[in-house]
C-alpha cells in the first residue's frame, strides 16, 4: 500500500514530494519531485528525517528501499542534489539562516542513515549527485545501474563537496577522491562499483524484481539482504576512455599540496601526453571558484606535512560524524559570504540566469591565502549560531570496497 507522507504544515503541493510504501516490514521511501530531478527541498529532508526516527524502534520494520518516482522516466534520476535554487531564493529574501537550518538538517538526516542499524538499500538509477549522494552513499547497500550518473559537481557552484563527503571520498583508493572532489568529474554505475561508492551494480530493467525480493524480506540481516542483491547483480567492465584508467596520472597529480600544484602537474602530463581526459581534467579546474577548490581539498586534508613527510587526510582520520560536523562551520560561512560570495554567483551563472559565466572573487587562485581558506574551519562569529550538534552514535562499518 503506497501512503503519502504529508510534509510540513501544507497538503497538496507540498504532500507528495516524500511518498512512503508499505510492503510487510519493508518501507519504500520514494523521491516524487520528478520535474526537479528529485532535489531535495526542506520539507522532503524534514520528512525522511521523521521517517528514520519513527521507524528506528519499530520492531515491525526491518528494511529501507529508497529511490526515486518511476514518474521520472527511464532512471531519469535518482535525485540532483539539494534544491539550491530554492535556497538561494529563501535566503534572499530571509536571511543566510535559513540556509544554516536548511543544511543543519540535511547533515542531521546524512548522520541518521550513516548511524542507522536496519539497512537501507538505495536504487541509483538515473543522476546522483551532491544531497543526493548524502541520502544513499551514507547506508550499507547503494545500487547502480547502466543509466546512473555521479558526480559531486560543488566546486563549479562555488560551494564544495559536502554532505559527508570528506567522509567517503577520502576513502576511495589513491587520490581519487581528490580528483572527484575538485573536478566534479562525473562517473557511470560501472566505475561507482569499482571505485567502492557502489556496493553492487544491477541493470536498471531488473530493478523492479529486485525491489519485489526486497520487499519479501523479513529481515534485518545484512547477509541477508546482500545475498538477494546479489542474484541480480553483475560485474561490468569499465569503458577504456574511463578516469579508472588514469589513475597513474590521478595519483601523481592529485596528490600535491596545493591546487596550484596540481594543475601545473597536469599542465606537465597534458604536455607530454595528448589525453581529451588531462585536458578536460585541466578545462574543469580552471572554470571552477578558486575558494571553492581550495576548501574543498583542505576538507580531504590536514594542513601541513607530517613527521613522515606525507599528508594526513584529515576526512580518512575522521568519524563521519566529525567530517559532518565540520563541513556545517564551511557551509555557514560559505552562506555568510564571509570570505567569497562564490556560492551566489555560481548559483545565479548555473542554475537562475544560466550563463554559465561566473565571475569569481578572488578570480584567481593565488589570491585565496590560505590564512582565509583556515577561516573557514572557525566557528561562526555570531553569539545566535550552534554548531551541529550530533547525538553520538556508532556508525555502522563502511564498505567502501574498491575493485581496482
Amino acid at each position: 500500500m503506497a501512503l503519502s507522507l504529508l510534509l510540513g504544515s501544507h497538503a497538496g503541493a507540498e504532500s507528495d514530494e516524500l511518498l512512503v510504501e508499505a510492503n510487510g516490514s519493508t518501507r519504500t521511501l520514494i523521491l516524487n519531485r520528478p520535474k526537479q530531478l528529485n532535489a531535495l527541498t526542506s520539507a522532503m529532508i524534514k520528512g525522511l528525517l521523521s521517517c528514520f526516527t519513527a521507524y528506528e524502534k519499530a520492531d515491525g520494520v526491518k528494511l529501507f528501499i529508497m529511490k526515486a518516482s518511476t514518474t521520472t522516466g527511464n532512471g531519469r534520476a535518482f535525485c540532483a542534489g539539494g534544491d539550491v535554487v530554492g535556497c538561494v531564493r529563501s535566503i534572499d529574501r530571509e536571511s543566510w539562516k535559513w540556509g544554516a537550518d536548511f543544511f543543519r538538517d540535511e547533515y542531521l538526516l546524512n548522520y541518521t542513515i550513516a548511524s542507522y542499524i536496519k539497512p537501507q538499500v538505495s536504487l541509483l538509477d538515473g543522476i546522483v549527485m551532491g544531497g543526493g549522494a548524502g541520502v544513499s552513499l551514507h547506508g550499507r547497500f547503494r545500487v547502480a545501474t547502466d543509466n546512473t550518473v555521479f558526480a559531486m559537481p560543488e566546486t563549479a557552484l562555488g560551494l564544495f563537496p559536502d554532505i559527508g563527503a570528506s567522509y567517503f571520498l577520502s576513502r576511495l583508493p589513491g587520490f581519487y577522491g581528490e580528483y572527484l572532489a575538485l573536478s566534479g568529474a562525473r562517473l557511470d554505475g560501472a566505475e561507482m562499483l569499482a571505485c567502492g561508492l557502489a556496493t553492487h551494480f544491477v541493470q536498471s530493467k531488473r530493478l523492479p524484481m529486485l525491489e519485489e525480493s526486497l520487499k519479501k524480506t523479513d529481515s534485518s540481516n545484512t547477509f541477508v539482504v546482500y545475498g538477494i542483491i546479489d542474484q541480480f547483480s553483475q560485474q561490468p567492465s569499465v569503458k577504456v576512455n574511463s578516469s579508472l584508467n588514469r589513475f597513474k596520472f590521478i595519483n601523481n597529480c592529485f596528490s600535491k599540496r596545493t591546487v596550484e600544484e596540481i594543475i601545473i602537474t597536469l599542465e606537465q602530463e597534458a604536455s607530454i601526453f595528448s589525453d581529451e581526459w588531462l585536458a578536460g581534467t585541466i578545462d574543469s579546474l580552471k572554470k571552477a571558484s578558486p575558494t571553492s577548490l581550495k576548501i574543498a581539498l583542505r576538507s580531504l586534508f590536514h594542513g601541513s606535512f607530517c613527521n613522515l613527510n606525507f599528508y594526513i587526510k584529515e576526512g580518512r582520520t575522521q568519524t563521519v560524524g566529525e567530517c559532518l560536523y565540520r563541513e556545517y562551520r564551511m557551509v555557514c560561512h560559505v552562506l555568510r559570504g564571509d570570505f567569497s560570495r562564490d556560492f551566489y554567483e555560481g548559483s545565479r551563472a548555473i542554475l537562475l540566469d544560466k550563463d554559465r559565466n561566473p565571475k569569481w572573487m578572488p578570480p584567481r587562485l593565488e589570491q585565496v591565502h590560505d590564512e582565509a581558506v583556515e577561516q573557514y574551519f572557525s566557528k561562526i562569529d555570531d553569539p545566535s549560531w550552534e554548531d551541529l550538534n550530533l547525538l553520538q552514535k556508532h556508525s555502522h562499518p563502511r564498505n567502501i570496497v574498491s575493485k581496482l
